[in-house]
């Protein structure tokens, strides 16, 4: 029987009552406050121990390394089940609403509710070493070049603009990641969902949507979408026709999609990397600030000191001790293998939380160091909540947090403040300039943010079947993104795993997510500044009013449903996309006129022409035919001078 994806509270009443039959269930209020205090201190060691394995082999991928964190992931899963096996036996209906919110998540607990211990640890197993060939894939773009993605490949597609180095590194990095693992990520679907169903989901898809907690959920994204598609195709086909110029129309599909290795990112997700061929209006200024933080002597360390230095600006908490001493800010240069895709940590222990992050020094990384920072703000936030609460309201909010901060730090504004900047200009062409820098991040990303999880969801379903995974990946990409492959991809490839997410088993929704309601919570935190102007000037900095009220929101971690911390801060209870519309409305009237009619793509992918076979036969008459005219034109030839 399918289950709806936000049912498991009452299936968590349902089934406990079945699962305890004559038994009874505990009533008594203090059995309830000492299990729960049981539980949060042997949580908290579970954890730590768990996550300091975890930070050990993502800062030094060895198999050893591998083996320690696969040993204590199976006793913290372990702890898992017998956590919840033990909060089952308790009556949730005496319970205060706090207790009865713990209680139902201690229960909820994911792939960790399988039984059978040998499925249990290859699942655990197969999402490890996924993740380990994504980490430690490389590409020899020459016989003897052979680099990473981090960060080689990545600075290839910002720099280069010759088609065919950016075709070689695209298909040489899905050849050497997503290729290998498509058999592993196949067998992580059925262990994954047989796992879930333990818990009365009817696949994993839907139990990673029951975090949102809301029935329309999925029709409430795609109404999103069809609400930012407009602007999208506005940007899309402003890039096309400037990147059709400087490539030649030649390259370009008559279906009016972008070839995917074009748009200046490995998985043409976000476009700044193109900021210098799409600025509206070149002669104007820039807000690449690469150039001045590398004349200012700028570190990964200064980096991170700079978005420390922002939050505490708002009154919010500084970074303790062990986030300095302990993170990895850098790539280490001691030729270990890492995993360097930016993440925030928290170890359960109320002080230690770190960032591990390949830090290169640019705009970019500025703005990622702002977001990872943004995690961490929000663990120390919520440190003093329950284990169960530690978490963001909605996974969105997690990812919302410190882009809602980037959307202060990158104003030209806040840039001249810190002296990043060195003229502050305020005219319709800069502004213009410094909309279409914020576009290319937060607008080209919205389709790639809803698609990844709409073609997940399919696989768990079974809808999707793995002979279509890589299909059914491109039949999205090319009707959402208008974006196609730029070579023919066939069923043996799995180009969704050159995405670091999927093999990471991380659901990527939430940034769909985070991309609206961080416009949401700017515009309310501007609000409180009092800021008279357009959205897209307004910075934050130094407002402890503004700290105040984000802070007394991020305190409340998941204690409460996420429509309640929306409301504390936005006073409203619905997601809105209409704050992140007025933002780059200046932008939308200015592509309009530019673009005329000539937007919009084909919704499916362009055909790949067949390659024509040689006819042996036609070849061998050819050189016959060229060898009887050479002997006859030779015999003439001997004829006349003889």
């Amino acid at each position: 029987m399918k289950m709806c994806s936000r049912c498991y509270p009452v299936a968590v009443l349902c089934y406990t009552a079945l699962w305890v039959g004559v038994r009874g269930l505990i009533n008594d209020s203090q059995a309830i406050q000492d299990f729960l205090t049981d539980y949060n201190r042997k949580a908290a060691e579970v954890m730590y121990e768990y996550a300091e394995a975890s930070w050990t082999f993502n800062t030094n991928i060895t198999d050893y390394n591998q083996k320690m964190m696969l040993d204590l992931q199976l006793k913290a899963d372990k702890f898992s089940q017998d956590a919840s096996r033990n909060a089952s036996q308790y009556n949730l209906t005496v319970m205060s609403q706090s207790d009865r919110r713990q209680f139902i998540k201690i229960m909820d607990i994911g792939t960790a509710a399988q039984t059978n211990e040998t499925k249990m640890i290859r699942l655990n197993k197969i999402t490890s070493d996924m993740e380990s060939i994504y980490s430690t894939a490389t590409v020899c773009l020459n016989k003897t070049n052979c680099v990473p993605l981090d960060p080689d490949l990545t600075k290839l597609f910002s720099e280069s603009r010759n088609y065919d180095d950016l075709l070689t590194a695209w298909k040489g990095w899905r050849d050497a990641s997503g290729r290998k693992m498509k058999d592993l990520f196949a067998e992580y679907v059925t262990l994954s969902n047989e796992a879930v169903k333990i818990l009365h989901y009817a696949d994993t898809g839907a139990y990673w949507r029951s975090w949102y907690d809301t029935p329309t959920f999925e029709d409430d994204v795609r109404a999103l979408f069809d609400q930012l598609r407009p602007l999208y195709e506005q940007l899309h086909a402003y890039a096309r026709r400037k990147l059709k110029s400087m490539y030649g129309a030649d390259k370009f599909p008559s279906s009016g999609h972008i070839p995917a290795h074009l748009l200046g990112n490995m998985w043409a997700q976000q476009w700044d990397g193109l900021i210098e061929e799409l600025t509206p209006f070149p002669n104007k200024a820039s807000f690449d600030v690469t150039d001045e933080m590398v004349k200012q002597n700028y570190t990964a360390l200064k980096i991170f000191q700079t978005a420390d230095h922002f939050f505490q600006s708002l009154g919010m908490i500084p970074m303790p001790p062990e986030f300095w001493n302990k993170s990895m800010l850098e790539k280490p240069t001691d030729g270990r293998d890492v995993v360097c895709h930016a993440s925030a940590w928290d170890f359960y222990n109320g002080k230690d939380f770190r960032i591990k992050q390949c830090t290169v020094v640019n705009t970019q990384d500025l703005e990622t160091a702002h977001h990872e920072m943004g995690h961490i703000q929000y663990y120390l936030q919520y440190a003093s909540q329950p284990i169960p609460f530690r978490d963001g309201a909605n996974p969105g909010f997690h990812e919302a947090v410190g882009d809602v901060m980037s959307l202060s730090v990158q104003t030209p504004e806040h840039m001249h403040t810190i002296g990043l900047l060195e003229t502050l200009t305020d005219d319709s062409e800069t502004d213009l300039n410094y909309l279409m820098s914020m576009a290319l991040q937060k607008i080209a990303f919205i389709p790639f943010g809803f698609l990844i999880d709409q073609w997940r969801w399919k696989v768990f379903r079974g809808e999707t079947t793995p002979d279509k995974y890589n299909e059914e990946w491109w039949n999205l990409r090319c009707r959402y993104q208008g974006v196609s492959p730029p070579v023919e991809r066939t069923s043996a490839d799995f180009d969704p795993g050159a995405k670091f997410h999927i093999p990471a088993n991380v659901p990527y929704i939430r940034y769909f997510v985070s991309f609206v309601i961080q416009f949401q919570f700017h515009k309310a935190l501007c609000n409180l500044t009092g800021h008279q102007g357009p959205l897209h000037r307004c910075d934050i900095y130094n407002n402890k009013e503004a700290g105040k009220k984000l802070s007394d929101m991020l305190k409340l971690g998941s204690s409460k449903p996420w429509t309640e911390a929306m409301y504390l801060l936005t006073g409203q209870y619905k997601m809105d996309a209409q704050p992140l519309m007025d933002y780059f409305k200046p932008l939308l009237d200015y592509l309009r006129v530019q673009n005329e009619n000539d937007y919009g793509w084909h919704p499916n992918c362009p055909t790949f022409a067949p390659t024509p076979t040689p006819k042996p036969s036609t070849c061998n008459n050819n050189v016959n035919i060229l060898r009887a005219s050479t002997l006859l034109l030779t015999l003439f030839c001997f004829l006349i001078f003889l």
